[in-house]
C-alpha cells in the first residue's frame, strides 16, 4: 500500500488522501514500464488548477495529480533506466492523461524519466522541479537567440518560474527587471539577482501596440496585457520567450514590434520537450544554481497539506517553490 492524492470525478469533483495498492496503481499505468519510490513531488500553478478543479486540466479520471516528482527505481523493463537510479519526471501529460507525482509511488515510461546530474539530491530537484526546469528552458531560448547582454524583464518574477528565472539570468550577466504584484517581495528578489523590481500594474493593462524601446529579452509567466506590453517595449531585435499564462490565455498585441523593430516572440514547452532537451536543461541547472539560493525560493509540505497548497497558488498566495515530502 501507498499513500497519494487522489481525484474522483463521478456526481461531484473529489480531492482526498488515500491508500492506494500496487494492483491499483498497475491497472491505471499499464503503458509504463518503470516504478519509481517518489521522494518528492511539489505544486505548481497547474497542481493548483487539478486539485481544485477549476479548470480542465484532468482528462483522465481517476487521477493522482502533481506534474513532477522525483526518487529512485525501483523495477524496470526499460532499457534505459536501472533499479537504484535517481531520475525527475517533468510533464509528459503527469497529472492530466497519466497518474502523477503527488503519491508514494508511481509508473512511467522509461524514456519519460531524466537522470539527477550530480551534485542535485532529489529534494533538489523538487525544489527546482518544472518551475525552474521551464525557467532554464526560457534562458536557454533566450541565448539560443542572440540575446547575450541587456536589460531582461522576468515577469511573475516572485512565482516559482519567475524565481528561478531571475537567478538564472543575473548569475549569467543580464540586467535583470524583475515585475511582481506583491512589491513587499522586493528583497526577496533582489536577493536572487534582481537589479530593479517594478510593479506588475505598469504592464498588466491594455497599452499601446508601440511603445518605448527598454527590454532586450522578455521571460514571460503571465501572459495576457503583460506579455504583450513586454513585446511592445522590445529594443531593435529583441526577444520575448513565452512559457505561462497566469493572466490569462489571450494575446492582445499587434505585429507592430515584430515587423517594425524585427523583434521575436517564442514559445517554450516544458510538457512535450524532447529528451535531449530535458537532458541538457538539467545539467545546466545542476551547475549553474547556486545550491543555497534553493533554500530562499523554497518551501516544504507534507502530502496531506498539497490540497490546501493547490488552492493557496492560484490565489498568489505563494512565494518561490512548495515542495511535498511524500512520506511526511
Amino acid at each position: 500500500m501507498f499513500k497519494a492524492i487522489y481525484l474522483t470525478k463521478v456526481d461531484q469533483f473529489r480531492a482526498e488522501l488515500r491508500d492506494l495498492d500496487e494492483a491499483e496503481l498497475h491497472s491505471n499505468t499499464s503503458e509504463a514500464d518503470t516504478t519509481v519510490a517518489i521522494e518528492y513531488s511539489t505544486i505548481n500553478y497547474k497542481d493548483g488548477l487539478a486539485l481544485t478543479n477549476k479548470s480542465p486540466v484532468v482528462r483522465k479520471w481517476p487521477m493522482v495529480p502533481g506534474v513532477d516528482c522525483a526518487g529512485s527505481v525501483v523495477d524496470s523493463n526499460s532499457s534505459t533506466q536501472r533499479v537504484g537510479d535517481r531520475v525527475v519526471l517533468n510533464g509528459w501529460g503527469a497529472g492530466e492523461t497519466m497518474w502523477g507525482g503527488l503519491a508514494q509511488r508511481g509508473r512511467y515510461k522509461g524514456e519519460q524519466l531524466v537522470p539527477i546530474p550530480t551534485p542535485l539530491s532529489t529534494r533538489d530537484a523538487m525544489s527546482i522541479g518544472t518551475a525552474g526546469y521551464t525557467a532554464m528552458l526560457a534562458a536557454m531560448a533566450l541565448t539560443d537567440a542572440g540575446v547575450a547582454s541587456g536589460e531582461v524583464l522576468v515577469t511573475g518574477a516572485s512565482g516559482g518560474v519567475g524565481s528561478f528565472a531571475v537567478a538564472i539570468l543575473a548569475k549569467r550577466g543580464y540586467r535583470v527587471v524583475a515585475s511582481t504584484g506583491r512589491l513587499n517581495e522586493a528583497e526577496y528578489l533582489r536577493g536572487l539577482g534582481a537589479s530593479e523590481v517594478i510593479d506588475r500594474a505598469e504592464l498588466s493593462a491594455s497599452g499601446k501596440p508601440l511603445q518605448k524601446e527598454r527590454w532586450s529579452g522578455v521571460i514571460d509567466s503571465v501572459g495576457s496585457h503583460t506579455l504583450a506590453n513586454a513585446c511592445a517595449q522590445l529594443r531593435y531585435g529583441g526577444v520575448a520567450v513565452a512559457c505561462g499564462l497566469a493572466q490569462g490565455m489571450d494575446f492582445p498585441a499587434t505585429v507592430a514590434p515584430f515587423i517594425l523593430r524585427g523583434a521575436r516572440l517564442i514559445g517554450v514547452d516544458s510538457v512535450m520537450c524532447p529528451s535531449a532537451r530535458r537532458d541538457q536543461a538539467w545539467q545546466k541547472l545542476a551547475h549553474e544554481l547556486d545550491r543555497a539560493q534553493l533554500g530562499a525560493i523554497t518551501r516544504e509540505i507534507a502530502l496531506a497539506d498539497a490540497m490546501d497548497a493547490g488552492r493557496a497558488i492560484l490565489a498568489g498566495e505563494i512565494r518561490g517553490r512548495v515542495v511535498v515530502d511524500v512520506n511526511r
